[in-house]
């Protein structure tokens, strides 16, 4: 027997005593301010980090994708980063409305490298950190609180000197790092410390950033946490709160949208949730979340499948398969109920002229996000009868009736049993074989059409001199009855001594315009076996197309004797 876990070894993190919560009863109701950290925390968490002119590259496409507020490094602890702002800066690629974010510990000589490499930048916000959690004060500090508050605000008051010497606008960021596992009244006497030092108001505020550095307890009790800040900062309209959610729980996306219900005004994380550990909050994720609510994420993502293309060659980090929204299969249903509500669902918006998606088992249009209706439905032996129909007319135009459904599943079945997955092309070419070709043993070649109405002698309106072929040779009839259909079903049964007839008759254009073709479809029965099937045919003509279904569906009985 495998042993079992150890679960003794752990201990549960303290939750927050705060029944007057109000976050719960809150919606979210727009965008946050965003803050890429893409080129800070996800570029250091890369097993192979981005080279100069990568870097140039994702900033850009983050300038692209709408980002007004970016972490671009840590310039004064890595030349490469500090190279990096340089080149930023002089080669003009920061627009007026972008502001650069650059981190820096409490250090002296780090602040003064970071304001050496911000030079020439018109706006920039300059982010300092320092731990406070109980356990980092602890094992690698070994300070106390009185130490740790000390370490802040003097590097807010060195921020501050040299702020205001600098010719353009520096915002202050300040992050108790490992504030999930700080006492909360510790961190908020830090952090109104580090207020009541850099003094901002309303026009001119700072930011206050809350990290769940380290998840380490459920998103409910992280936005209780926030909350809970929010109510008792000192100088609250000055002060912009923004989280920044780490995913060690697998609960970022969760943290950050209850955090933004606490009242957090801004979100720090990366494109796909890139980050050290489980990643940093996934901003992908959430903005889509929001989108999907009829909420506009103020982020360009139309286009998610560029998205993926720079940041898997950036990153060299591949976007999972099943990533909600981003992955290849996310839009892609194998179950066949699932096929078939997602069938009918679209079905029932074309009925309805719907400008409201409203799509079973897909949130979004797919088609929104720049993503294709064709990886919609794959078949394989798990799918039915729905999905089959869906590729029918969404990739060919057969919009097959209900009945047929189960007829046609039942070969496609058949194929994906022997092969697995069956692609649209090979649907189509099984379709084909078993319905449109099917033309022996008796093959039609042309048929006239008279209308008989006015003549006494019959009680029939429409006579009709059907060619065809039988085992290959040539023949003809005529016959009369209630229109085409009903005459040439007469017609087969009166010259090849059989007792079929016609239970039911769809029919329906492929395509538009002057070149347009018909779709027919015959439901037809064989009085002497009882067996029913179902005859497609095509052609420019609807009644030619009709005929052509009637010899389908008597091939497919399999009752002309040789």
């Amino acid at each position: 027997m495998v042993g079992m876990l150890n679960y003794k070894k752990y201990q549960k993190n303290p939750v927050v005593d705060y029944p007057e919560r109000e976050w719960p009863n809150r919606e979210i109701t727009k965008a946050p301010v965003w803050c890429s950290v893409d080129l800070r925390d996800g570029n250091q968490a890369l097993i192979d980090p981005m080279l100069v002119n990568e870097k140039i590259e994702m900033f850009q496409f983050l300038i692209e994708l709408g980002f007004k507020e970016i972490e671009i490094g840590f310039p004064a602890a890595s030349q490469i980063e500090y190279d990096f702002l340089r080149q930023l800066v002089e080669r003009k690629l920061i627009p007026d409305d972008v502001v650069v974010q650059v981190l820096t510990q409490c250090r002296e000589e780090l602040i003064d490298r970071t304001f050496e490499a911000i030079e020439g930048c018109k706006q920039a916000i300059v982010h300092i950190y320092n731990s406070t959690s109980t356990l980092q004060r602890d094992v690698v500090f070994h300070m106390d609180k009185e130490h740790i508050t000390d370490i802040a605000v003097k590097g807010t008051k060195m921020v501050k000197e040299r702020a205001a010497k600098f010719p353009g606008k520096i915002i202050l960021e300040y992050s108790p790092e490992s504030f999930t596992g700080t006492e909360l009244d510790y961190a908020l006497e830090i952090c109104n410390a580090v207020s009541q030092a850099w003094q901002p108001t309303p026009h001119e505020p700072m930011i206050i950033n809350l990290p769940s550095t380290v998840e380490m307890n459920t998103p409910n009790v992280y936005a209780d946490q926030i909350e809970w800040m929010i109510k008792h900062l000192d100088n609250r309209e000055s002060i912009i709160v923004s989280v920044h959610p780490h995913n060690d729980r697998g609960t970022g996306v969760a943290s950050a949208e209850m955090a933004m219900l606490a009242g957090a005004d801004r979100v720090e994380g990366t494109l796909f949730g890139n980050g050290e550990r489980t990643g940093n909050v996934d901003i992908i994720n959430i903005a889509y979340n929001m989108f999907s609510q009829g909420i506009d994420p103020e982020l360009n993502l139309d286009r998610v499948n560029d998205i993926i293309e720079i940041y898997e060659r950036c990153c060299k980090l591949p976007v999972h398969p099943r990533h909600p929204y981003a992955g290849k299969l996310v839009f892609t249903a194998f179950s066949g109920s699932h096929q078939d509500a997602i069938n009918k669902g679209v079905q029932a918006m074309r009925e309805r002229n719907s400008e409201v998606w409203r799509v079973p088992y897909l949130p979004i249009d797919p088609a929104d996000i720049g993503r294709e209706y064709e990886p919609i439905v794959r078949i394989n032996s798990q799918s039915g009868k729905g999905g089959v129909a869906f590729i029918m007319d969404t990739y060919f135009g057969f919009k097959l009736p209900k009945a047929m459904h189960k007829e046609f599943a039942n070969v496609i079945q058949e194929i994906s049993e022997k092969q697995g997955e069956v692609s649209p092309d090979q649907i189509m070419d099984a379709f084909r074989e078993t319905y449109l070709d099917k033309k022996e043993p008796v093959h039609f070649r042309k048929l006239q059409i008279h209308d008989i109405s006015g003549e006494i002698k019959t009680q029939f309106d429409t006579k009709v001199i059907v060619e065809y072929t039988d085992h290959g040779v040539p023949k003809k009839f005529e016959a009369v009855g209630n229109g085409p259909i009903d005459a040439v079903q007469r017609g087969l049964n009166h010259e090849l001594g059989l007792m079929v007839k016609v239970l039911d008759y769809e029919e329906h254009a492929l395509q538009s315009g002057a070149n347009s073709q018909a779709a027919a479809y015959i439901h037809l029965l064989d009085g002497e076996s009882g067996r029913v099937t179902y005859g497609v045919g095509v052609s420019s003509n609807i009644t030619r197309a009709s005929v052509r279904a009637i010899f389908s569906a008597v091939n497919r009985l399999d009752v002309v004797k040789s």
